[in-house]
């Protein structure tokens, strides 16, 4: 048995891989034992539907070994690092067993009746897209890889891509509107990687917040959530196993290794087997019916940690699922390009308007402190409404006496004369 790490945390674009704790180790004949996501989450009985045969899923990673589990799973591949091989199957970069674990846990042959790793889609081909993370002797920067490898993915017949990966950013670089969105033109279902927390990932980052995408969240065994292997955000569609999962290595070594990394192949697997089941779906239908399907165990959803449920592949292909009213990928990644990236553009003066200003309310202002004096002076108020017509009032009452004492005097003169 060949010697592997697991690797329980996501794919940082420029950043490092975290191993976990020691890594647990199974023989061949008791891997199939340990996967128990394929009868809890319904593929054993997905399998009497469809096995995902002629359905490819890219896998955007760190490269797929050739090993005996992956046999004739691998039909192309490339490399846009500049540093593997042309077939995308020689790993590169920092925790280069990556893509291998994944490419297994998606679409894993066995090594034989009982043995090896099978896959959620057993039957699915896979295209090999090998990018080297956390080293600089790339051709390209992380950024451009990515953009490369999904336009690479979608012009060799990729049906799904699956990205076990994250910028750890919510936001993402321009170049991948242009091959998102080349991708969901094409109809070509992309499923991300929520994150782990674990890794300092405590909300989920691109590509897993790019409209249109089927992000994924991680479950422990017990189907709660796994904050440690698992972010949150509200563009979470829906929850998988992340825990205790079972994977290859490069060299053939087999490896009990947690995350979202691990999350996001099940779900590709699992709409592989969509895709296979339902051949006329488009890319929104097909995600539809992963997320219409889901079971919400109990929980209130949608919500930031589970999405809309945990995912059922048997109901996934078999259930009656209302029509999708959502709008398709292209035009959710469109909707916000047009919103978010027009600070890009140019934007045309707009005339002035003449409005009234609105005053800001202030408070009212403190009251002076009491003064014997200025209780006996006048206010503006008191002149007004007080002070004015007082004097008013005395200047004519003055008057009417003045006038009445003239009077008395004229009057006692007539008299006298008399």
């Amino acid at each position: 048995m060949g010697a592997g790490v697991a690797l329980g945390l996501t794919v940082a674009l420029g950043g490092a891989f975290v191993a976990p704790t020691a890594p647990a180790f199974a023989e061949n004949t008791q891997v199939r034992d340990l996967e128990y996501w394929l009868n809890d989450y319904g593929f054993t009985q997905a399998w009497n539907t469809t096995r995902g045969a002629g359905v490819t899923v890219a896998v955007i990673d760190t490269g797929v070994a050739d090993v005996a589990d992956l046999a004739g799973a691998v039909v192309g591949g490339t490399d846009v690092s500049g540093l593997g091989s042309t077939n995308g199957q020689t790993p590169v970069g920092e925790g280069s067993e990556h893509g291998t674990l994944v490419a297994s846990l998606l679409a894993g042959r066995g090594t034989g009746e009982g043995s090896g790793v099978l896959g959620v889609a057993p039957e699915a081909s896979l295209l090999a897209v090998s990018v080297a993370f956390g080293t600089s002797d790339a051709t390209l920067s992380n950024d451009d890889q990515i953009a490369e490898g999904i336009r690479w993915a979608v012009d060799n017949g990729a049906d799904v891509i699956n990205m076990s990966l994250t910028r750890n950013t919510l936001d993402w670089p321009p170049s991948w509107d242009d091959a998102f969105l080349y991708a969901f033109e094409n109809d070509v279902v992309v499923v991300a990687a929520a994150g782990n927390r674990g890794s300092g990932t405590t909300e989920v980052g691109a590509p897993a917040t790019i409209p249109g995408v089927l992000t994924v969240a991680g479950v422990d065994r017990n189907k709660g959530a796994s904050f440690d292997a698992s972010s949150q955000g509200i563009t979470i569609s829906v929850a998988a196993p992340s825990e205790q999962l079972v994977g290859v290595v490069p060299g053939g070594g087999y490896v009990q290794w947690n995350g979202t990394s691990a999350a996001a192949p099940i779900v590709s697997g699992l709409v592989a087997l969509v895709r296979a089941a339902y051949p006329r779906l488009d890319a929104a239908e097909v995600m539809n019916r992963v997320i219409e399907t889901a079971d919400p165990n109990g929980r209130v959803v949608p919500s930031p940690i589970y999405g809309n449920g945990l995912i059922d592949a048997a109901a996934a292909v078999t259930a009656a699922v209302p029509a999708s009213t959502s709008p398709e990928p292209a035009a959710l990644l469109e909707e916000w390009i047009r919103v978010h990236r027009r600070a890009d553009t140019e934007v045309e003066p707009t005339p002035q308007t003449a409005t009234q200003v609105p005053v800001a309310p202030q408070e009212d202002p403190a009251l002076p402190a009491p003064s014997v004096v200025a209780a006996w002076l006048p206010s503006p108020l008191t002149l007004t409404y007080v002070t004015v017509p007082l004097l008013v009032l005395v200047g004519f009452g003055t008057l009417v006496t003045l006038l009445g004492t003239g009077a008395t005097r004229h009057i006692k003169r007539i008299r006298s004369k008399r």
